[in-house]
């Protein structure tokens, strides 16, 4: 019987790690492309759509495998993703520093929500949305007092100043949690009807899951690697 629910607990283990990477590496294809995207088409709200797509394929994670501590495993490998532009590129590490800090912050505030959240995440909608909001702003109000000793941009910047803090929550942290407040329920809409079919092809067919899931990783780093290498 041990043995059994040994051999239980270590493929969950290997099944959230592949969901880790696959959505970890969904994120990073996200920060990129849709990144440029946004700033080519002069879009407004850029950081705000990243935070909700990002908040979004975190509540895919949360629906279907309800393990907080594994959000700051797909933060961890969207910002490796993300720093594919330190070897395409032969910039510094720090080139990106501030996008990079928005993203953990982004997966630690989402973690300690849901987990004080807990069941009735999956009974609310409106716990949801409150869950979406919630973790947007507190990522956007660490943001503001890391971000500005970290690498400040030149917006930043602009709220270094008396009222700055509430001035930025205003302008950029409740747009984030506008959009975070919208996808988190989607994407948790979608991991929910993702989990049985996720959860049990591991089960039945397992070599098909796993060249998949590495197969969408794969895919995932390389689009990755020709968008940023397309900035040359």
């Amino acid at each position: 019987m041990e043995m059994r629910t040994d051999k239980i607990k270590r493929a969950q283990l290997v099944d959230v790690l592949i969901a880790i990477l696959v959505l970890g590496s969904f994120w990073g294809l996200s920060e990129v492309v849709l990144c440029g995207a946004i700033r080519a088409a002069g879009l407004p709200y850029r950081a705000s759509i990243l935070t909700g797509v990002g908040i979004g394929i975190m509540g895919i994670a949360i629906a279907i495998f309800r393990k907080p501590s594994m959000l700051v495993g797909v933060a961890l490998m969207a910002i490796l993703c993300k720093q594919l532009v330190v070897p395409i590129l032969h910039v510094s590490v720090m080139c990106k520093a501030n996008s990079c800090l928005a993203v953990i912050l982004e997966g630690l505030a989402l973690a300690g929500v849901v987990s004080l959240v807990g069941r009735k995440l999956g009974r609310s909608h409106l716990a949801q949305i409150a869950s979406g909001v919630s973790a947007a702003l507190m990522a956007a109000a660490a943001f503001y007092f890391i971000g500005m000793r970290v690498s400040p941009c030149r917006y930043l910047l602009s709220f270094n100043r008396p009222g700055g803090f509430v001035a930025f929550l205003t302008v950029e942290g409740l747009v984030w949690a506008a959009f975070s407040g919208i996808l988190f329920p989607v994407g948790y809409w979608m991991g929910v009807r993702l989990r049985d079919t996720v959860l049990s092809l591991g089960t039945r067919k397992p070599l098909l899951y796993y060249t998949t899931s590495m197969a969408l990783v794969v895919c995932c780093w390389v689009a990755s690697a020709f968008a940023i290498a397309a900035t040359l």
